[in-house]
């Protein structure tokens, strides 16, 4: 009993911030996604499960479902890849390998407003992006590159949080394990596909859920960028269509229900995957 109440002390102060700014928060909007609330045309009237009908017909949120997607793929995918190959390269010891961590780390910290003015600045028309390649290409004016361009920049930016994670991972691995290995006669890559890569499995379970969860919810960077543009939505996701039905269309109860769908996908997602990745843990 008194190790319970010391528990609860201790624990009262974090799950009242929990309950506060994320359990309640969720509980409320999922009662307005039952209603056709505006804050700006009241009284609101109980709708029950329209809203959440309109959802399966809505060409607006399935087209940002397919984009979300799609920009999910990507971030996922690229910063995994290229952070893992960065993060073997930079495996050494010397101050000129610890410029460059500090170096990939940067983007991390930075304001993501701060990383799309700064894009968006190298990669339009004029830019020095096309001035450096002497061409013309419409970065973030084409509806067929835009999204790709944003992936890019999402991926960009969280790349030295996978390159850290992945040092991290690499530097447990034990130095008996390689050598021996090597005595064994393994190469480099057998000694990385057999010793350093299973070792390295709880980071990517860290990066993909991290970059999955990044991905499903991102909306400073299209809003800044691009504004779910150019075209007809065609960068805008899930969170970007969420808060401009809700904000600029004043259709609350209607973006509520968007919301709690979005919070369910990603849920499923990081669930599913995280068990996925977690199993492949116990079984290496």
């Amino acid at each position: 009993m008194r190790r319970l109440a010391h528990f609860g002390v201790f624990a009262a102060p974090g799950m009242l911030v929990y309950l506060c700014f994320v359990l309640a928060p969720i509980v409320v909007s999922f009662g307005y996604s039952l209603t056709d609330h505006n804050p700006f045309n009241p009284p609101s009237r109980f709708v029950g499960l329209r809203n959440y009908q309109l959802l399966f017909t809505d060409e607006e949120f399935l087209t940002a479902l397919k984009v979300t997607v799609i920009l999910t793929a990507i971030i996922v995918v690229v910063p995994n890849v290229a952070g893992l190959a960065i993060a073997v390269l930079l495996d050494r010891k010397g101050w000129f390998y610890n410029a460059w961590r500090a170096t990939f780390f940067v983007p991390v910290v930075l304001s993501s407003v701060v990383v799309s003015v700064v894009w968006t600045r190298m990669l339009a028309d004029d830019g020095i992006v096309n001035l450096m390649l002497g061409t013309d290409i419409g970065w973030l004016s084409d509806p067929d590159l835009a999204l790709y361009s944003l992936g890019g920049i999402m991926s960009w930016q969280m790349l030295g949080f996978c390159v850290v994670v992945y040092l991290a991972g690499l530097q447990a691995v034990p130095h008996e394990l390689q050598e021996a290995a090597a005595i064994d006669g393994a190469g480099a890559v057998a000694r990385f596909r057999k010793v350093t890569w299973p070792m390295l499995a709880p980071a990517v379970t860290v990066n993909t859920v991290v970059l999955l969860i990044t991905a499903f919810k991102a909306y400073d960077h299209i809003q800044v960028i691009t504004n779910g543009g150019p075209g007809s939505g065609s960068t805008a996701t899930i969170a970007f269509v969420v808060l401009q039905t809700g904000f600029v269309a004043n259709r609350q109860g209607y973006a509520s229900a968007m919301a709690i769908v979005m919070l369910a996908i990603i849920a499923s997602a990081s669930a599913v995957a995280l068990r996925l990745l977690r199993r492949r843990e116990v079984e290496l």
